[in-house]
């Protein structure tokens, strides 16, 4: 469960996570030792056959310093086949490899009968507090985190996020969600937030500037707005890809709301997915039903993904555990906010 902030206006869902949004799952592989600290977080869409059984989906790139896979398909056909992998930036390469041997053993016909498939792995950069060149990430540890996926999950230094490093703190995963009403029926929109990036000068939280009054406190040195911040965004309203790529280029406002000015060296990625609806990997038919939201009322989704994504990276902060590797020592927001 998350940490109880007052963020925003909107009504938060039971769990405040990306799982609130029914379906969804998330789950992690937490790899620590001398000088490591890195790991992989799996995010499910829906707990059926992701290549048989597509959701519409997004991408968005505030700023493109990053190594990412999957996302040309993802903008060109406007569908997510994959579950979605986070990892660190050395270890892309071993996630999408694990990844697809992931799909092609729960679909045979990959790469044979069938088309191939197109694996959706993100990163950021946790060398920081972790021997990145040891490239510790396996393949096994991809199917290891979607065999461990669940409702519910922990936030903070865990899975890919165990190395991240946000605002001059410990970074790592985190989540919220939110919730509003359609045609008198409640819909949930959720974030997970994979946090490496910001810089101590900008921090702000619910819009109070802290970071120059955190700064001198604890003698923390400045430092660029780099590193990378993936936000993966989900919601059961009847969105279509290009609607959801409207709730994506929101994503950048609950950044900015935290302090972030996607600096030079930041990959800055946002990707989302609606679950009202799947699509069959083969149709019997060429003309294909959908549902869609009348324009209109995304103005209601737009500040639930404001709120969400700056809740999200707030609570990986107040969620992380102080962490120490390299010689360097990361500490958890949560020991200077009580």
């Amino acid at each position: 469960m998350g940490i109880d902030m007052k963020i925003g206006l909107a009504k938060k869902g039971e769990r405040n996570l990306i799982t609130d949004v029914k379906g969804v799952t998330v789950g992690h592989v937490t790899i620590k030792g001398e000088n490591i600290n890195t790991g992989v977080t799996a995010i499910r869409p829906h707990g059926g056959n992701m290549f048989k059984e597509k959701v519409l989906g997004a991408v968005h790139v505030i700023n493109g310093f990053g190594k990412s896979t999957g996302l040309m398909q993802v903008e060109e056909l406007g569908t997510i086949e994959t579950p979605i992998i986070l990892t660190n930036t050395l270890s892309v390469g071993t996630a999408t490899t694990g990844l697809i041997r992931y799909m092609m053993e729960e679909n045979p016909e990959i790469g044979g009968k069938d088309g191939t498939v197109n694996p959706l792995v993100f990163e950021c950069n946790d060398g920081g507090l972790s021997d990145i060149r040891g490239m510790h990430v396996k393949e096994e540890h991809i199917s290891e985190a979607l065999a461990n996926t669940d409702a519910d999950f922990e936030e903070g230094a865990v899975g890919a996020g165990t190395g991240m490093s946000c605002f001059g703190f410990k970074g790592g995963i985190g989540s919220a969600s939110r919730i509003t009403k359609l045609d008198g029926e409640e819909y949930t929109v959720g974030a997970l937030a994979l946090t490496n990036f910001g810089s101590i000068d900008y921090l702000r939280i619910d819009g109070k500037a802290v970071g120059p009054e955190l700064k001198e406190a604890l003698r923390i040195k400045s430092e660029a707005d780099k590193g990378s911040v993936i936000i993966v965004l989900a919601t059961d309203a009847p969105l279509n890809e290009r609607q959801l790529k409207r709730l994506c280029r929101r994503a950048a406002a609950g950044l900015a709301r935290v302090g972030s000015y996607y600096g030079n060296g930041s990959g800055d990625i946002a990707v989302a997915f609606s679950t009202a609806q799947t699509l069959p990997h083969n149709s019997k038919t060429e003309i294909f039903e959908s549902k869609r939201l009348f324009e209109n009322a995304l103005e209601k989704l737009f500040p639930l993904v404001v709120e969400s994504v700056e809740e999200a990276v707030l609570s990986s902060m107040l969620h992380a555990e102080t962490t120490s590797g390299k010689g360097k020592t990361r500490y958890s927001l949560k020991e200077f906010m009580r």
